[in-house]
């Protein structure tokens, strides 16, 4: 399985957008500081996730979610996953 996750700095409220094959042990691995990206803006609370079982369609996602440049629809995203 591939996953596309969102990880979010509660104190900028800024987000990172990636994508992996192994969502455990990437995320283990941002919270080491091993992403550059993610060990200056401290960004370690994973938020929302979507899995795919082709690892191009996991891309496709993550290069269309990185593309908005609103913030509006990430939180909408991650707000309506949380629904009960």
């Amino acid at each position: 399985m591939y996953y596309v996750y969102i990880l979010k700095n509660e104190l900028s409220d800024r987000y990172y957008i990636g994508s992996t094959n192994n969502l455990k042990r990437r995320i283990r691995e941002h919270l080491k500081g091993k992403t550059r990206t993610t060990k200056v803006l401290k960004t370690t609370k994973l938020v929302y996730s979507e899995e795919y079982s082709k690892e191009s369609e996991a891309r496709l996602r993550e290069k269309k979610l990185k593309s908005y440049k609103s913030k509006k629809y990430i939180k909408w995203l991650i707000e309506s996953k949380n629904l009960p």
